[in-house]
């Protein structure tokens, strides 16, 4: 049988911080965004967060899109890989390979230079940052209780192995199914389809082959994007460290979606859906919207 862990949005902050307590004291919150999408989700929980009476501080780049100074935290930033006019170059450049049809191999190359030259970049931003030794040392000095981060982009995930805080993830997925080795959770190729192979939870045979084939290219291009990740952090605890190994070290994995809209799969204890928080600022629907309905 398959439990189902559900958890609204204000009891997150007792799976996180024990918040809910009201003799609680308040904690030290060390956020870690991912840009676009992923922040406006995550600022939700800083938003509650604050609202508990815990002190929050925000680490981004210097050009970011969406993640902007606020009153509700302290804003830090460490030297991104683009300057603004790049920056708006990249986003719309992505935006073009997701949308652009036609020839799936050309897309497939396409999309994968593009993403080796984004990541190619990152890392760089990554390693500047851990190497930035008075930042590295304000942090430490700090005493963070945690760090909540986006391991979309791993640096977060280094960065609280490295100071020994424990960590929180919030993510969708990780496509190269990194998420379940790190959690140790059964991954049954035969019984949960891989994202975008559009088969459902009842496969022909054919179909479970294609799913057990179809993530091979997705993990070479998350080994592209994540591998040296694990050797900045060899470099910076001074002993072999995988990849796998600096995502095991989060604490709980907090899923950006709903159990309910999701084929059923196992899952562990420490990863709870919360899928609801992405309707936290919902608005009606238009008259547009209920006349196509």
């Amino acid at each position: 049988m398959v439990m189902e862990f559900r958890v609204p949005l204000k009891g997150l902050m007792g799976l996180l911080l024990l918040c809910a307590l009201p003799w609680a004291e308040g904690a030290k919150v060390l956020v870690f965004p991912l840009d676009g999408s992923h922040w406006l989700s995550m600022r939700e929980i800083v938003k509650e967060l604050h609202a508990h009476g815990h002190q929050l501080v925000v680490l981004a780049p210097e050009v970011t899109m969406r993640i902007k100074e606020e009153e509700i935290f302290t804003f830090k930033t460490y030297a991104g890989p683009f300057t603004d006019e790049e920056y708006k170059q990249q986003v719309m450049r992505g935006i073009e390979l997701v949308l652009e049809t036609g020839n799936d191999v050309k897309a497939l190359f396409e999309l994968y230079k593009f993403v080796k030259n984004v990541s190619t970049r990152f890392l760089k931003s990554c390693t500047n940052l851990l190497h930035n030794r008075t930042l590295i040392q304000q942090l430490n000095s700090s005493s963070f209780d945690v760090v909540l981060t986006d391991p979309a982009f791993p640096c977060g995930a280094v960065l609280a192995k490295y100071l020994q805080i424990p960590a929180v993830f919030f993510l969708r997925f990780i496509p190269c199914d990194i998420d379940y080795e790190a959690t140790q959770c059964p991954n049954p190729s035969s019984y949960i389809p891989r994202p975008f192979t559009r088969s459902s939870d009842h496969m022909s045979f054919l179909q479970r082959v294609k799913n057990m084939l179809y993530p091979m290219a997705l993990k070479y291009m998350c080994h592209v994007i994540f591998r040296h990740y694990g050797s900045l952090a060899s470099e910076l605890l001074q002993r072999d460290v995988s990849l796998l190994e600096v995502f095991s070290y989060a604490s709980v994995w907090l899923f950006r979606d709903d159990f309910l809209f999701s084929y059923p799969r196992p899952i562990m204890p420490n990863m709870i859906f919360i899928g609801g928080i992405n309707c936290a600022n919902r608005k009606p629907l238009s008259q547009v919207c209920i006349e196509a309905h």
